[in-house]
């Protein structure tokens, strides 16, 4: 019992330093804020003090305890991919500055005789569906949270080559920091339109609070137990949608 409670306490000890860290990062980011296009002010002493440190504080815990998990995650996917199971993308974050998002591989790099990439479908493996269903993808974005790309709840990061369609006033999204899960992953997720989906981003990002992160978080583990709104269809990607939309105006 006494070794149980002292690894408990190393840990504690370990993810209270990080989010510290995070806590003297933020105060020193503040003057650059005032120099960013979004004219962000954060509502209240939870998202000003409080939400940066407990995001770097539970997601250093979390890679601490899952560290095993994803080990074996790492090794499996290895196997399944033939090789890097690391997927990194880049995306925009806070400010719009972009960063590289991590994720666990879902798809191999199969091509055709042309030497070009196969359909997604058709690359997506069974061991992929399986990580994309239990949410386990999405496990290595809790380094970009330490690092301080990402919240534990915000925005989700979209594609880079979305920026130029995002409407004035969609862009407030971007003001706050992307997240692991958001406001609009736990209302409709895939199922959404891309209207739908943006205006609960900015709705969240105009009014956190640190009541309905957590509301935000119950919901997410209820629904990645469930396995719920993860629709196989996706819906038509946002310049595509911003494009017919220009169409249908001539």
């Amino acid at each position: 019992m006494k070794k149980i409670l002292a690894l408990i306490g190393a840990i504690v000890a370990l993810a209270a330093m990080a989010g510290a860290m995070a806590f003297i990062a933020e105060r020193l980011n503040e003057q650059k804020a005032e120099k960013s296009k979004f004219k962000h002010k954060p509502h209240g002493i939870y998202e000003r003090f409080i939400k940066r440190p407990m995001d770097c504080f539970l997601s250093a815990g979390a890679l601490i305890v899952l560290s095993p998990v994803l080990l074996v995650l790492t090794v499996v996917g290895a196997i399944e991919m033939g090789g890097n199971p690391f997927f990194t993308q880049e995306r925009p974050g806070k400010d719009e500055k972009i960063f590289k998002l991590i994720k666990f591989r879902t798809m191999n790099n199969k091509k055709d005789e042309d030497g070009n990439l196969l359909p997604d479908e058709v690359r997506l493996t069974k061991y992929g569906k399986w990580l994309r269903s239990t949410s386990l993808d999405e496990l290595p974005e809790l380094f970009n949270i330490v690092k301080g790309d990402m919240s534990i709840v915000g925005p989700r990061p979209l594609l880079v080559k979305y920026l130029p369609y995002y409407r004035d006033e969609e862009r407030e999204r971007h003001a706050i920091r992307p997240g692991l899960t958001g406001y609009a992953q736990v209302n409709g997720r895939n199922y959404l339109m891309w209207d739908e989906r943006i205006k609960l981003d900015v709705e969240y990002a105009k009014s956190i609070s640190l009541i309905r992160d957590i509301k935000i978080l119950f919901k997410t583990v209820e629904k990645v137990i469930k396995r719920s709104d993860v629709a196989e269809k996706r819906i038509m990607p946002l310049d595509q949608v911003r494009e017919k939309e220009k169409e249908n105006a001539l």
